[in-house]
């Protein structure tokens, strides 16, 4: 049987965005899965589908708000059981961008129900599972228009917002956030991580 990888994009990335993700795992005998969500359903509606979607002790892979998702799932559903698990610049503290872009009536509505995650807040992980993250340190995103980000970042999410407590490993790259999900190097250290439960 190959081994399962369940792929959750970032909010409004189509699951196209995560074709060069899936390609990568896919040659390398993974079977892969893709979650597919809306911003403007319920967040906590989200949470539960995803722990619906998930079977077979998988591997997770989230992307920005779709590794919030994975971790938040993750630890409200205890029962569902995973291989390993990595997050791609996911703000799992809170989003000053977001917090930010939210203000205006556009990211209101973009956002949808999603703004309350933006918010800071603390990020745990009690699992023997391996958790790794991964973090932007190429400050290119449209997150910038609506003013500089303090610290290192990927254009989009802080490095500082990525942090969980009790995480196996974090490594820095130097990449914009929504290249995270196409370089064939993250795309390599991701796979490690999967196999050996570390980045390195």
């Amino acid at each position: 049987m190959k081994r399962q990888v369940v792929l959750v994009p970032g909010l409004w990335m189509p699951r196209m965005a995560m074709l060069l993700l899936s390609s990568h795992f896919e040659r390398r005998g993974y079977a892969v899965r893709v979650f597919s969500y809306s911003g403007r359903d319920p967040y906590q509606g989200n949470v539960e589908s995803l722990a619906r979607f998930a079977r077979e002790k998988p591997f997770f892979v989230g992307h920005s708000l779709g590794g919030v998702l994975v971790l938040d799932m993750l630890n409200r559903h205890p029962e569902v059981q995973a291989e390993a698990v990595v997050l791609l610049g996911a703000p799992v503290r809170g989003c000053l961008a977001g917090r930010r872009f939210g203000r205006a009536r556009l990211g209101r509505w973009m956002l949808g129900a999603s703004c309350p995650v933006w918010e800071e807040r603390a990020a745990r992980w009690t699992r023997d599972t391996p958790l790794g993250i991964v973090a932007g340190t190429l400050p290119l995103g449209l997150a910038r228009t609506f003013g500089a980000l303090p610290g290192e970042n990927d254009g989009v999410v802080r490095v500082e917002e990525t942090g969980v407590d009790g995480m196996r490993e974090r490594a820095l790259v130097r990449q914009g956030h929504s290249m995270l999900i196409a370089s064939r190097a993250v795309g390599g250290m991701v796979d490690r991580f999967l196999q050996s439960g570390r980045f390195s």
